[in-house]
């Protein structure tokens, strides 16, 4: 087939278009444009992305804006050109978060604010989706009232308010519950709402956080304002929904950021005296922030370290927020209509099914379309056999809808105790909900080794004997549960042996709040809760004693090094014995604390070297490891320390005897160089011997927060 002088010419307008564009020269672009209106929708990089996509995907904003005002009224078509993705334009503004970008558009052309791509997706949608709050304002006050619930809901039911809580943007959420109020009850396909994924993030609450002793007390320190509603969307806005770049090469950050700190203190006194801030001024509590986080910075703290801290109490309050404002419009316990069944359009998956999205496209976007539906009823005549197969399971999918866990189970399963905590005092019924396996919150939470959730179902005033007795559909009790080992280790502790008392603490804690009867209780299997207790932690106890074996073994040989030194320092005393067989140096406090020190070092490390040997010929049973084994590690490695320092003290103590004349001005140099090594063994052993005391000493063990991938 012969081309014709029409196609040459847009052969060159391409090839015209992808230079220059490439090389940065847009003014050249806007020339072409100007003089061939078909410019605009002609395709310049493999992806179907026009000039005017890449422009925007550049952030070229007077470009844009150049672009867009050479559009006619009667060729806003070209604003509707979508890409392989079926991204338009305002599709990738969004985005980014370009706010200037999406106003020109959307001014321009406001129904392409209800153009789908090929995921269904509005550019409202796109802009909650990457978590961009200012450009979802913006195109929220431009678009068209009537249809906004219709452009914030995608073909799987999933609302903006799902995707933003989802993407853990809660300030962002927080604007959509107030603008969309219907969205708080709404479902997905697989019948889960907004508070289902809230509850599904447990790293969003403070429950689910570990912090270590010295972040925990910046967190209680930092101030953390709450989310307030926006009043609206600012027309004179136009920056991007990004933070502007700094104005220094990355290497300089550090150096600023000393600059800050000395910066800080300084602005503070002028802005006091400049504004004689009263005790109702709001301006107040910004600056004792600034006060209190500079001080936190001084301290040593580091700016990097307070920010995450800031981060993550700012992620924590504003989700207690979210949850707070969706529990208020809640309907999940009243005969009301909750949107569980979006209209057929968002449901179905083809073209035609898109919600409005004809209307708003041109009559050439139209035939293309027309095109497309014809291959896909070609391709779906040849294919049926699949997709029979597909609508068996879409089917099946459907039939699942409103049987999902609820809110609460969610939370009790994660650890969320302050959603559980929140439901209860909102709706106490809540406490009777099931899942799909017969289990209940207090099932779940026994289940999924979540102390914090058990302990507030133990504290909450209802019938704890019809609580607390449910058993699920295979006739396990929570006793039952308990004795049950997951195939990940769940407890915040290293170590096998000290996994396995954990598990026993577990168990004898759960144990303690059920009703006596349930101790020999027998499940569907025929096994009572001890029976599945040993069974589940055989292969446990196995590498438990493998452990306290190897760090036994280890300790051993440093106590047995230690007792052989201080027995041959002890023996050989310095400056000799005189003629009636009594130490020389005796009457100077050096030999007194040279002898003393020695003597506690030989006496510790043969009690260390006694219990590790105890540990190494124990039997290792199961009830071995509850009390008798972790006490004894922790008396041996407690020895050992003691027997460390002790010979220390007592090699620098005789030495300062012997060689006093010789290194009078620099002996304290030498023996702080000779005691260096106690740092670096205490600082390689004492977080396991930390870790020790506190699994021995802890009533209830500590949960995991870190996710298992």
């Amino acid at each position: 087939m012969a081309f014709t002088m029409e196609d040459s010419n847009m052969h060159e307008i391409k090839n015209s278009l992808f230079k220059y564009a490439m090389q940065g020269e847009w003014n050249e672009v806007v020339n072409i444009c100007k003089q061939q209106p078909r410019a605009y929708k002609t395709e310049i990089i493999a992806s179907g992305d026009t000039a005017l996509h890449v422009a925007v995907s550049e952030g070229k904003e007077s470009i844009v804006e150049e672009l867009v005002e050479l559009i006619g009224e009667t060729d806003l078509d070209a604003l509707e050109v979508r890409n392989e993705q079926g991204n338009t334009p305002l599709h990738l503004a969004a985005s980014m978060g370009n706010v200037k970008i999406c106003k020109c558009l959307a001014e321009k052309h406001p129904k392409l604010v209800g153009v789908c791509n090929h995921d269904h997706e509005t550019p409202l949608f796109s802009a909650v989706l990457h978590g961009r709050k200012h450009a979802f304002l913006c195109l929220h006050e431009i678009s068209d009232s009537m249809k906004r619930d219709e452009y914030g809901r995608r073909a799987d039911g999933k609302t903006i308010l799902h995707c933003a809580i989802f993407g853990e943007f809660f300030d962002l959420a927080f604007q959509i519950i107030h603008l969309y109020k219907n969205f708080v009850n709404y479902v997905d396909e697989e019948g889960f709402t907004p508070l289902h994924f809230l509850a599904g993030k447990p790293s969003a609450f403070r429950s689910g956080t570990h912090l270590s002793w010295i972040s925990n007390i910046i967190y209680q320190c930092l101030i953390v304002e709450n989310l307030e509603k926006s009043e609206g969307f600012n027309r004179s806005y136009n920056i991007s929904d990004d933070k502007k770049k700094p104005r220094y090469p990355d290497n300089y950050r550090t150096c600023m950021s000393f600059w800050k700190i000395i910066k800080m203190p300084v602005s503070m006194g002028r802005r006091r005296r400049d504004n004689l801030i009263d005790s109702e001024n709001p301006k107040e509590r910004k600056y004792e922030e600034m006060e209190l986080d500079t001080l936190l910075v001084v301290l040593g703290l580091g700016i990097t370290n307070v920010q995450k801290i800031k981060d993550k109490k700012e992620k924590h309050t504003w989700s207690c927020q979210i949850m707070d404002e969706l529990l208020k419009s809640a309907s999940m316990y009243e005969y009301d209509w909750t949107g569980m069944k979006p209209l057929p359009s968002r449901y179905s998956k083809h073209e035609e099914a898109r919600p409005n999205s004809h209307e708003l496209l041109s009559d050439t976007n139209k035939n293309e379309i027309k095109k497309d539906r014809n291959k896909e009823i070609t391709a779906s005549e040849t294919s049926s056999s699949g997709n029979k197969q597909k609508e068996h399971k879409k089917s099946e999918k459907k039939k699942t809808v409103g049987k999902v866990d609820a809110a609460i189970l969610i939370a009790a399963k994660n650890g969320v105790k302050e959603m559980v905590e929140k439901i209860l005092d909102l709706f106490p019924v809540a406490i009777h909900e099931r899942d799909s396996e017969r289990k209940n919150a207090v099932l779940l939470a026994v289940e999924n080794r979540q102390p914090d959730v058990y302990e507030v179902l133990l504290r909450r005033n209802f019938m704890r004997d019809i609580v607390f007795s449910v058993v699920d559909n295979e006739g396990n009790s929570a006793l039952h549960l308990a004795a049950m080992l997951r195939h990940t280790l769940p407890w915040h502790i290293p170590g096998h042996a000290l996994q396995m008392q954990w598990e026993i603490k577990w168990y004898k804690y759960v144990k303690k709040s059920m009703p006596r009867h349930f101790f020999p209780h027998f499940n569907n299997h025929n096994k009572t809760p001890k029976e599945i207790f040993t069974e589940n932690h055989g292969n446990l106890v196995h590498k438990g004693g493998k452990w306290l074996k190897n760090t036994s073994s280890s300790g051993s040989v440093v106590a047995t090094l230690i007792a052989s030194v201080a027995f041959t320092s002890f023996c050989n005393v310095p400056g000799s014995f005189d003629n009636a067989g009594l130490p020389v140096l005796e009457h100077d406090k050096r030999f007194t604390v040279f002898a003393i020190a020695s003597l506690i070092a030989l006496c510790s490390s043969v009690t260390s070297l006694i219990m590790f040997l105890v540990i190494l010929t124990s039997r290792h049973q199961e009830k071995d490891f509850h009390k008798e084994l972790p006490n004894k590690l922790a008396w041996g490695l407690t020895a050992l320390f003691i027997s460390i320092w002790s010979m220390l003290i007592s090699f620098c103590a005789a030495h300062s005897l012997i060689l006093e004349s010789k290194v009078k001005h620099i002996e304290f140099a030498v023996y702080a160089v000779t005691c260096l090594s106690i740092p670096f063994f205490a600082a390689a052993q004492f977080p396991l011997y930390l870790d020790l005391l506190r699994a021995t000493s802890r009533k209830v063990p500590q949960r995991r927060y870190k996710v298992d991938l």
